[in-house]
């Protein structure tokens, strides 16, 4: 595990820019990733616009969090968990034969599979990272 303390601020940074572009693409489409959403089979209409209405808002506010330093690992913890769901979904998704565009970065999202599932694994890594090693105390 990474214990460099600039990388991990690098970490941070980085992941929490991600998810804010990411929350921002999807909340200035709300429509268009709705359908992403609908998309993927699992929910009905109303239940995808829900979800790409609070969704985006959520993952700006974690960014913003994480990127900035605030609640840390609060931040670090709901990223991963997001991750986390959206690397099972794809799989989920391509096991059923599902090929979608996974609408993780709005007009700029491409189609999910195996580049997807390396990208959000790449960015759990980070997730992790910043979750696991303790600050200390000082």
């Amino acid at each position: 595990m990474i214990k460099s303390r600039p990388l991990l601020v690098i970490f941070r940074v980085v992941l929490g820019g991600l998810f804010v572009y990411a929350g921002v693409a999807k909340a200035l489409g709300p429509l268009d990733f709705a359908q992403n959403i609908r998309n993927y089979r699992l929910v009905g209409q109303e239940l995808s616009f829900i979800a790409a209405v609070v969704l985006p808002w959520i993952e700006i506010a974690a960014g913003v969090l994480l990127a900035a330093g605030i609640w840390k690992r609060g931040a670090a913890l709901l990223i991963s968990g997001l991750l986390v769901f959206f690397i099972a979904l794809t799989l989920v998704t391509m096991a059923r034969g599902i090929d979608v565009d996974c609408g993780c970065f709005g007009a700029f999202s491409r189609k999910s599979g195996l580049g997807v599932i390396l990208e959000d694994g790449v960015m759990l890594y980070l997730g992790l990272c910043i979750l696991l090693v303790a600050e200390k105390k000082g």
